[in-house]
């Protein structure tokens, strides 16, 4: 039997490499394949000027400085560097630090590791299903929970399950009046929605290559840079790269290829967002036609596909997250193994506990477990839309006829 063409819609976990992203990484894995930090021959210079205009051009499309731009492994080495960096500082304002329940695991488990030297974290959540602002924080709940030995916050731009955008710039300006450093885990935001950093306000700001069609293995941090410029403690030593903050020999093809991805998903975004969008809500329609009785979780849906991020309540364009009531998710995932999703965040995807985040929205264990993640990207389909509705739709009712058999 033919085995059937496979349909990618789990682009929240990884995306596809862009073709033009591979093009402009291969001559540093095979002619400039120099190490940068070997500056006495052509070779690491031309490695390192290739690092240095990666870096400009990274810092002019996200509206910083060069200077403010440090290059990591990816996005949980950025989050755990700017968490752990900053309080692990022999001097600072204090141990308590400030997330949300729904935070990717990248800042969860660090924020549990401090916890366990000592450390107080507080947890803000977020409003319920069945709200259409299901995922969001309340600001006034966040400016009560400040307080004068409040180390950090960290909240993230756009989550990595239900898409919703929290409000960076109004979280930013009530911890500023604070005096207090906000980071933002912006990994599934940096190429997806528009993110210019002296609009945010951030003070430090994650995200990686491989979540824009980008390759893995490399991400960056922003620090900013200011009079009272943050100082954080390195976590890994050695050589004494990126300002002393991350040491170990530069990914230089990763480098140039994160610059590249970056610089497409800018050009492309204002159409692109539009397209995924466009898609989500035929693929929403869809699935509500096959069947009825299922569940949006996150945020609503923008009523016009042509204003992606229109609303009270912004959603990323290319996510959608719907539970299937009395329908196991593995089990419907399992069935239908040509159609990629997930039921959840993908660095969790071992574990056979429900998604926090979902969970923390306010959905019941069984609906948690009865919920797929679809993410849309670059390379999705009308007609990939289309056939992944139709197996769904196959495949729950086949699965809720064994129920009830």
């Amino acid at each position: 039997m033919a085995t059937q063409p496979l349909i990618y819609l789990d682009n929240h976990a990884t995306t596809r490499c862009d073709d033009r992203v591979v093009a402009a990484m291969l001559p540093y894995f095979t002619e400039l394949y120099g190490n940068p930090g070997s500056v006495s021959h052509p070779a690491g210079h031309l490695a390192l000027d290739a690092v240095n205009q990666s870096r400009e051009l990274i810092a002019q499309l996200l509206g910083a400085d060069p200077k403010e731009i440090i290059f990591t492994s990816g996005a949980t080495e950025s989050n755990n560097l700017a968490i752990r960096g900053l309080a692990t500082r022999p001097r600072r304002r204090g141990n308590h630090i400030v997330s949300v329940a729904t935070e990717h695991k990248a800042v969860l488990d660090p924020l549990k590791r401090l916890a366990r030297e000592g450390f107080e974290v507080t947890l803000l959540p977020v409003s319920q299903q069945p709200s259409a602002e299901a995922g969001i924080i309340d600001l006034q709940q966040l400016k009560n929970v400040l307080r004068d030995d409040t180390l950090l916050v960290s909240v993230m731009l756009a989550n990595n399950e239900i898409g919703v955008l929290q409000p960076i710039r109004e979280i930013a300006t009530i911890c500023h009046e604070r005096g207090i450093p906000l980071h933002c885990d912006a990994t599934q935001a940096v190429g997806k929605i528009p993110v210019d950093l002296r609009q945010l306000d951030v003070d430090l700001l994650s995200f990686s290559g491989h979540k824009m069609h980008g390759p893995k293995g490399i991400g960056a941090l922003y620090i900013k840079r200011s009079e009272g410029r943050l100082r954080l403690s390195s976590l890994v030593d050695g050589g004494g790269q990126e300002q002393g903050l991350r040491s170990g020999t530069l990914n230089v093809p990763g480098i140039v290829g994160l610059a590249a991805a970056l610089t497409l998903c800018v050009q492309e975004l204002p159409a692109e967002m539009i397209r995924l969008a466009t898609l989500r809500a035929q693929l929403f329609a869809l699935l509500q036609h096959e069947v009825p009785d299922l569940l949006l979780s996150g945020p609503a849906l923008p009523d016009d596909p042509a204003q992606p991020l229109a609303g009270k309540v912004g959603r990323l364009p290319g996510n959608l997250n719907v539970a299937f009531p009395h329908v196991d998710g593995e089990a419907l995932m399992m069935s239908m193994g040509h159609i990629a999703v997930s039921s959840g965040s993908a660095c969790t995807s071992a574990s056979p506990e429900p998604s926090h985040v979902l969970r923390a929205v306010g959905l019941s264990e069984d609906l948690t477990r009865a919920s797929l993640r679809f993410g849309l990207g670059r390379f999705t389909t009308e007609n990939e839309i289309a056939l992944a509705a139709q197996a769904v739709g196959q495949n729950v009712r086949k699965l809720r006829s064994l129920r009830d058999a």
